[in-house]
């Protein structure tokens, strides 16, 4: 089984390996000219009439309660706009609930490939999964607090979908091993650490202190996730750059920084 990400290998992407067929694409590419002289500009404007004819990416529902209008219709009164901190709370339930299937993914990964010296335990990728589930859920009563849907999928989380859209694929790609998931992980959890940080600020300016003590409990708990996976993958690349095997890791350790 291949556990390691740098072997040597077949690796023919570069033209390098084949310098005499290069050669012949590089001279006939010479000798014919674009099929179009111009530059980018033509694009840009089409561009930029798509985005002065979208409506944009969807809106946040009304509330689903007379306690969220009521909610809502305060809020208003205050001079803030509501549907700002509703979306912002859709993007990171979205977010959350991605964050457990990446650790889902991983916890699969090391089931097949283990650890290896200072990599990550069956333990503490459990410990990082439980605690986005609990996340996800403490974020859909916060929703539910507030009078909102927190099955609707708001702009914002839409956005983070879009963005982020490339992590689950990496984890559910099976030539990728648990070092390599790792870096999925690792941008996900930096993007989930600043996500945090801005929504508590976001609740704290609209006087919702309650829900920004809970959510610094959140982030607090992120930041320690963060700390694991990057020392973890950092411990991943400097065993595999000195040729050290890796070697199974079972649950019953702590997880390690």
């Amino acid at each position: 089984m291949k556990t390691t990400t740098s072997d040597m290998g077949r690796n023919r992407t570069g033209v390098a390996t084949s310098p005499i067929d290069s050669a012949d694409i590089t001279q006939e590419a010479q000798k014919h000219q674009p099929s179009h002289l111009g530059d980018g500009s033509l694009l840009l404007q089409v561009r930029q009439i798509y985005a002065r004819e979208s409506e944009g990416l969807g809106s946040v529902p009304p509330p689903v309660s007379l306690k969220g209008v009521a909610k809502t219709a305060v809020d208003v009164l205050k001079g803030s706009k509501p549907t700002v901190f509703i979306d912002k709370l859709g993007e990171r339930l979205a977010f959350e609930r991605s964050g457990t299937r990446l650790y889902e993914g991983a916890l699969a990964k090391f089931d097949v490939y283990g650890s290896w010296e200072g990599g990550p335990t069956r333990e503490g990728l459990e410990k990082i999964y439980n605690d986005e589930l609990s996340h996800f859920l403490m974020l859909t009563e916060a929703l539910k607090s507030l009078g909102a849907d927190p099955t609707a999928m708001t702009p914002s989380a839409d956005v983070a979908a879009v963005v982020s859209q490339g992590l689950p694929l990496l984890i559910a790609d099976p030539r990728a091993n648990l070092r390599q998931s790792l870096e999925a992980l690792l941008v996900a959890e930096l993007a989930d650490n600043a996500g945090w940080e801005m929504l508590i600020e976001l609740a704290r300016d609209l006087g919702h202190d309650t829900l920004a003590d809970r959510f610094q409990l959140a982030l607090e708990s992120e930041v320690q996730h963060l700390l694991w996976v990057r020392g973890w993958l950092a411990a991943g690349v400097s065993v595999e750059a000195r040729g050290a095997p890796a070697r199974e890791e079972r649950a019953g350790t702590q997880p390690r920084v």
